[in-house]
């Protein structure tokens, strides 16, 4: 397997970092108190937008005057009352979140007339994420998000601890859910893989939708040129945003993105502008889909996305790429290191029966030992992979036309996400058999990893 470990340009191994004795299991914890005036910022920036700098211009016959001396005096006279509030509710927010590790949960209080106090179990945690949006770049302060299985609503933000600060808690957090002391330092890391960004940026380019729009965009421009038609704008603009969400974007967000392996999960770094380092630990993946675009096979490109339990909405959409693009090797090899023991190449694929009304010729299922692989796609080929152990239930359906041609689909649901699992248009007859086999394996699984999966250090 040439990509685990992959070779350099990373160079040794990193040194364990210590971050000193763990604290954040003694004493109660407060957000850094730089937030509070960030919070003030955020609202005075909305005041003068709105209001302050509307204050300032003097109407007059001939349009308006800036910064005449009665426009200041009045701006002064409704900004510093604005000021002080503004700075009363970011004190007043900071004041009102502590924190505190408390045995085997994080504990969470909000509020400073009513206190309402939340603890959370570590072995609920599915991911550890640290964000670091421009602003807070700025100030060296960093936001920690703790993803909970049950889906949107359940995580814990806080916002914003030191960078140094995020760092300890996220370190002490996954020592405590693996069943370390806290003092443990962090596990070192082992590089996997790094995009380059111009392969990321020819990989966004590289897709009929967005050859498609650049040609539509191209021809409306040359005729809106030609004809002197401005008509044509109501056409291009679109195009020109569909084709900033789909390359501007992603470059943005998955630029300098960098996957590495350690005993406490992967983690991932990505992002120009918010920077972000997820830490997904192990056993938190629920199923996995290698994407293989048309124009990407020729390259032997592919897309690596999960379906993590606890993600949800918008954090689900931003977190499900593991991969942006990669070598198709190296996505098997990723695969492998996710579900250990897993060859999604070596799994004998059976395809999918003829009788099926469906043009994808390429639909096909088969199984070993670990994993549950289903593959289609005419243009854009999805292998979606799930280790037995994962599933969480097998069932059968069969639609009014597969019923007339004999024929049904295989379901291995994992918890919702992007990623799901089907093996389409089977002979009911080897159907029932796979749900049949497939749920043996699954009991299987289960009875020989039958450790807490919630202490996987132990």
């Amino acid at each position: 397997m040439p990509y685990a470990p992959p070779p350099g340009p990373y160079g040794p191994v990193p040194v364990p970092q210590m971050y000193g004795p763990p604290r954040f299991h003694q004493g109660v914890h407060r957000l850094h108190p730089v937030t509070a005036l960030l919070r003030a910022f955020v609202f005075l920036l909305i005041y003068f937008v709105l209001i302050g700098f509307s204050l300032l211009l003097t109407p007059q016959e001939d349009g308006y005057a800036f910064l005449e001396p009665a426009a200041v005096r009045r701006f002064a006279l409704v900004s510093i009352p604005a000021t002080v509030a503004a700075v009363t509710v970011g004190v007043w927010g900071w004041l009102g979140l502590r924190f505190w590790i408390a045995g085997d949960d994080l504990a969470v209080e909000t509020g400073v007339l009513r206190k309402r106090r939340r603890f959370i179990p570590l072995s609920r945690m599915q991911a550890i994420d640290i964000v670091r949006p421009l602003m807070t770049r700025l100030t060296g302060l960093a936001e920690l998000r703790v993803e909970l299985a049950g889906g949107d609503g359940s995580g814990v933000v806080l916002r914003y601890l030191g960078r140094r600060s995020a760092q300890q808690l996220r370190a002490e957090l996954l020592a405590r859910a693996a069943g370390l002391p806290g003092h443990t330092p962090e596990a070192p890391e082992r590089p996997f893989w790094r995009v380059p960004f111009g392969t990321l940026l020819l990989s966004l380019i590289s897709r009929m939708p967005v050859i498609g729009t650049g040609m539509l965009l191209a021809l409306l421009l040359m005729v809106g040129v030609a004809f002197v038609e401005p008509g044509v704008l109501g056409g291009a603009i679109p195009a020109l945003l569909g084709l900033i969400s789909a390359v501007v974007a992603p470059s943005i967000v998955y630029g300098r993105f960098a996957v590495a392996t350690s005993p406490d999960g992967l983690r991932l770094r990505y992002g120009l502008l918010e920077t972000r380092m997820q830490t997904v630990p192990p056993g938190r993946v629920q199923a996995v889909a290698i994407v293989e675009p048309l124009l990407w096979r020729q390259r032997r490109w592919a897309r690596v996305d999960v379906t993590v339990a606890g993600y949800a909405g918008e954090r689900q959409a931003l977190s499900s790429v593991l991969l942006p693009v990669a070598p198709r090797e190296v996505a098997v090899a990723l695969v492998a290191h996710i579900f250990p023991g897993a060859d999604v190449d070596a799994v004998p694929l059976v395809p999918a029966s003829g009788r099926g009304l469906s043009l994808d010729r390429f639909a096909a299922a088969g199984t070993d030992g670990v994993v549950f692989v289903a593959r289609r796609g005419l243009l854009c080929r999805r292998t979606t992979v799930i280790a037995h152990a994962r599933a969480q239930s097998v069932r059968l359906t069969s639609g009014p036309l597969q019923r007339l041609l004999r024929l049904g689909t295989v379901h291995v649901d994992a918890p919702p996400g992007p990623v799901r699992v089907a093996a389409t248009d089977r002979e009911l007859s080897e159907a029932r058999a796979i749900v049949e086999s497939t749920a043996e394996r699954t009991r299987l699984a289960r009875s020989r990893t039958g450790a807490d999966p919630a202490r996987w250090a132990r």
